[in-house]
């Protein structure tokens, strides 16, 4: 099959590899990007795939706990300018408030929720008009629970920690953890049994190939097993702000547990389009001349 640009971008900003390394990976793969990043690990251009989910769009992530709910919203921008401005700022602020008094994690239920005198959507609306670029709701998250707590990282990263026992402090402090170290999953047991077996093949591959024997590499990959789910669950990852010490001890040293968490990133997913300054340049004094 035909590899296109766009796949090449992709794999290589999820493997910080070389153009053409990339493109003869996707090749061999048939365009598989996952199974390509696997052979790239394998072959030693990749160490590590990045997780998908480019930051493209621009807002912010706006968060509001109270009252045993907590929610988190992610109001976008189509430039970092307006991302910064007082009334973006004010409305994201406003939206997050109506939707955790709402309890809602439904964008649409959100829109039709009253803000003032108008709707959430005829406010956002207006607010468009008024600035002139556009904006969008695009994902709400509310939850309750016992003791919840939610950060925020420079309006970029948010995360909101669900605990059962401990002090708020602790649950803010899991959220920050959360939103520094994205992990995958809660628990070391979370992990499937699909997603562990795919990455002892792919571990046991390396090893023969650097020319270890059959056994002992299965043997040398069964031991890593365990510290695999360890490092991309959230009870199993080093505490971020003291690395002596795992995520899991920290909660059971005040008698309490994680029950979930969420994370939104700002524009995962969505791929920003690029622009070519040059370009736009010329067609501005191509334009000028007419």
């Amino acid at each position: 099959m035909a590899i296109t640009a766009k796949q090449v971008k992709e794999l290589r900003d999820r493997t910080a590899a070389g153009m053409m390394d990339c493109k003869k990976a996707l090749t061999e793969t048939n365009g598989d990007i996952e199974a390509a990043i696997d052979l790239m690990r394998k072959n030693g251009q990749a160490k590590a795939a990045k997780k998908a989910g480019r930051i493209a769009a621009e807002g912010a992530i706006f968060t509001k706990v109270a009252d045993g709910v907590a929610t988190m919203l992610e109001f976008n921008c189509e430039t970092d300018f307006v991302g910064m401005d007082k009334s973006f700022l004010a409305l994201g602020n406003e939206i997050v408030a109506a939707a955790h008094a709402a309890k809602t994690s439904d964008v649409a239920v959100l829109n039709e929720l009253s803000l003032g005198e108008n709707t959430v959507e005829a406010t956002r609306a207006a607010l468009v008009a008024k600035i002139g670029e556009h904006m969008t709701v695009r994902r709400v998250v509310s939850i309750e629970g016992d003791n919840l707590a939610a950060y925020v990282h420079g309006g970029k990263i948010g995360a909101i920690a669900n605990l059962v026992g401990g002090e708020e402090a602790l649950a803010k402090d899991v959220a920050m953890h959360v939103a520094a170290a994205n992990p995958q999953y809660t628990k070391p047991s979370e992990v499937s049994d699909e997603v562990v077996e795919r990455e002892r093949k792919l571990q046991i591959e390396i090893a023969v190939e650097s020319g270890k024997p059959q056994e002992i590499a299965e043997k040398m990959v069964a031991g890593r097993m365990k510290k695999f789910t360890g490092e991309i669950s959230l009870t199993g990852q080093a505490f971020i702000k003291d690395p002596s010490q795992l995520v899991g001890d920290l909660l059971k040293a005040s008698s309490a547990d994680v029950t979930g968490f969420l994370r939104f990133e700002l524009g995962e997913g969505i791929e920003k389009k690029e622009e070519d300054f040059a370009a736009e340049v010329e067609a501005t004094i191509a334009a000028l001349k007419k």
